[in-house]
């Protein structure tokens, strides 16, 4: 009851209120796509046409990275704009308790409840990984539809289940739909864009989290014969993920094109970027960046970043400002005109969406994430960025390490020995960022 009365509050304190000239708001989101996987990004033998559109129509951000090397705790940042574990998700959110570590604060506005207070239609098609009963639903947390999967991912992109069980839904009622996950979310998507033509006058926010790449790497049959038939000498586990990616191109392409015809392109951001880096025994590449996902060299945090605004002007630019997934909540809710949140992490990346110059101030980053099994033993792990320096470990139980950006970009040489008090400043403001997130409950 306390928590609905906290969102009844927050919505009678946000009238609902539409506000001349918002955009449409759509973010695409994959699911461990590798940072070098991309064939914008010089992917030698993957091929992502649809993806490299988005990039030539809109701006490449060069210098972006996930909010954790994980899933859930990027979502959580993502649906809020404040760091994960200061809204109970400093790791995977996962069907079985004794494995689960986190818990998606009830009660915390997020972006959907921001966008519905000035007249947004919410929706999400796709992957969810943030609660599988209520108060924790998309429908529970803001979105006015939902079409999708719950959970944190399938045994299988064909019979979709985790475990046995089946959390495929239409906003809270039970489905079992045939097909493969990624052409199913895209076909949902392209119903749900369909149907806002027959009232274009009210602006939507469409979250289009897909499942794919996420192993188990499961391409189509047809897609994974094409890129043998490309490729003959290609290692049977890089193969698959190449038709993987491809396979899930294809579909971004499928949702832009309907995107377009139906008549939402010149007022309606775009937004597309992955919550992690690549799994690199699943044959992802992270590349130049050292190591992938479940680790805080930058292979697993550094991420695709692509905005196309309404602006055409913008088409095929580049912004290297230094920032988080996150941003894009900030940045939605500015372009809407909605309630800022006071508690937020998050920067709006607006400036750059008019053609200025992002604020080139000294911002910190902060990354935690929680784990069980025997590596981790629940115990949490994290990293800082401020400047030139990086401060990580990845386990519990390793040392820190510090890496100078600037002059190691790619993190081959730790200097914590040489560097004692950059070392300990860091320290500082982790100690700081660990009693914050400490404040709040990540088991229900």
């Amino acid at each position: 009851m306390k928590y609905l009365l906290a969102i009844i509050g927050f919505l009678l304190a946000s009238p609902f209120v539409a506000v001349a000239d918002q955009p449409n708001l759509v973010l695409i989101l994959a699911d461990d796509l590798g940072f070098g996987d991309v064939g914008y990004q010089g992917a030698p033998d993957i091929k992502t046409p649809h993806i490299d559109r988005l990039a030539a129509q809109g701006i490449t951000f060069t210098n972006m990275r996930a909010n954790c090397t994980v899933c859930s705790p990027t979502r959580a940042a993502l649906m809020t704009g404040r760091y994960a574990d200061r809204v109970g998700v400093p790791g995977v959110i996962r069907t079985a308790p004794e494995n689960s570590w986190g818990y998606f604060t009830p009660g915390v506005p997020t972006i959907a409840d921001r966008l519905s207070a000035v007249g947004y239609h919410t929706a999400i098609v796709g992957k969810w990984h943030l609660g599988l009963q209520s108060p924790n639903t998309p429908n529970d947390r803001g979105f006015d539809f939902f079409h999708g999967f719950l959970g944190d991912m399938m045994d299988d992109y064909y019979h979709h289940r985790r475990g046995g069980i089946n959390f495929m839904r239409r906003d809270r009622e039970e489905i079992d739909p045939e097909g493969h996950a990624t052409d199913l979310f895209t076909d949902w998507a392209i119903d749900y864009i369909r149907q806002r033509q027959s009232d274009s006058k009210t602006p939507f926010f469409l979250y289009l989290p897909y499942n794919a790449p996420h192993f188990p790497i499961q391409p189509p049959a047809e897609w994974l014969e094409q890129t043998k038939v490309r490729f003959p000498e290609l290692d049977a586990k890089r193969a698959q993920n190449v038709a993987f990616v491809e396979h899930l191109d294809h579909n971004v392409g499928r949702f832009l094109d309907a995107l377009d015809e139906a008549g939402f392109r010149e007022k309606t951001v775009v937004a597309f970027s992955s919550d992690n880096g690549g799994s690199l025994p699943h044959g992802q590449r992270n590349l130049p960046w050292r190591d992938g996902k479940q680790s805080h060299y930058d292979g697993g945090l550094r991420v695709p970043f692509l905005i196309r605004p309404t602006d055409a002007e913008l088409a095929g630019t580049k912004c290297d400002y230094r920032g988080l997934t996150f941003d894009l909540a900030a940045t939605f809710i500015d372009l809407a005109q909605a309630k800022s949140d006071p508690e937020s992490d998050a920067v709006s990346l607006k400036p750059a969406l008019d053609g200025k110059t992002m604020p080139q101030e000294d911002r910190e980053l902060y990354f935690v994430r929680r784990e069980g099994n025997n590596r981790y033993a629940g115990g949490a792990y994290h990293a800082v960025i401020r400047g030139r320096w990086k401060l990580l470990r990845n386990d519990p139980f390793s040392p820190l390490e510090l890496y100078d950006l600037r002059l190691d970009p790619h993190e081959t040489n730790n200097v914590i020995g040489k560097h004692s008090k950059i070392a300990n400043q860091l320290k500082a403001s982790l100690r700081r960022h660990i009693q914050q997130g400490g404040r709040v409950a990540w088991q229900p």
